[in-house]
């Protein structure tokens, strides 16, 4: 009986452990990432900051907080200012250098795209899917970037999908539409889900609608 008790407490404290654990290493991961692009700005100001002023920013644990403000509030700025017409109006000729610039273009372009695409709700085609992947009855979750028709008339679906905890890679499926399983989930839904690889799902996500995009 004290066999079964303890086993049993080893399961539960396992159970609660398991989710504290996976938005540990999503929180981590997302504020690394956030901190890693405002370093060398906070680097460049301690540079030319006094003597007690670097001193006293200078601990190994405050750091990555100060980078993580920084960043916090370039995005802030940078979004206030794309929602202004001089600030569209700079954006825009960044785009035209970008343009200009061999490879640069593709990948900038690309990922421009993706993000507009992801932004907007598609005409007549669910956004967020089902597929069989990478094998059925295996299912994973896809962005459906566009849909097109093939030289035989099919209709066929570009579908994202994004890996786990880090949606930043993934791959590029060409599915038949028929074959992918439309879902009610909105873009942040599936984003909250794939970054907690599971453990963040909302109360009231609709199940799977059926086979077909459209």
């Amino acid at each position: 009986m004290r066999s079964l008790r303890i086993q049993r407490y080893l399961i539960t404290g396992l159970l609660t452990f398991i989710p504290l654990w996976v938005t540990w290493l999503v929180f981590k991961f997302i504020f690394g990432l956030l901190a890693g692009v405002g370093a060398p700005l906070v680097a460049a100001l301690l540079n030319v900051a006094s003597p007690p002023l670097r001193e006293a920013l200078g601990h190994s644990w405050l750091l990555p907080l100060l980078a993580l403000v920084a960043t916090l509030l370039f995005l802030y700025a940078l979004g206030f200012l794309s929602s202004r017409v001089f600030g569209k109006r700079i954006l825009a000729g960044l785009d035209r250098v970008m343009e200009r610039i061999p490879m640069v273009h593709t990948i900038y372009g690309g990922a421009k795209k993706l993000m507009s695409v992801l932004s907007t709700k598609p005409s007549g085609t669910q956004r967020v899917v089902l597929l069989d992947f990478p094998a059925a009855p295996l299912k994973a979750v896809g962005f459906v970037t566009r849909t097109f028709r093939d030289e035989q008339g099919r209709e066929m679906a570009a579908v994202y999908v994004p890996t786990t905890p880090n949606p930043t890679g993934g791959y590029l499926e060409v599915v038949p539409t028929e074959q992918l399983t439309a879902t009610a989930w909105s873009v942040d839904q599936a984003m909250a889900f794939i970054l907690s690889a599971g453990a963040v799902v909302p109360e009231n996500v609709p199940a799977p609608a059926g086979r077909g995009a459209g």
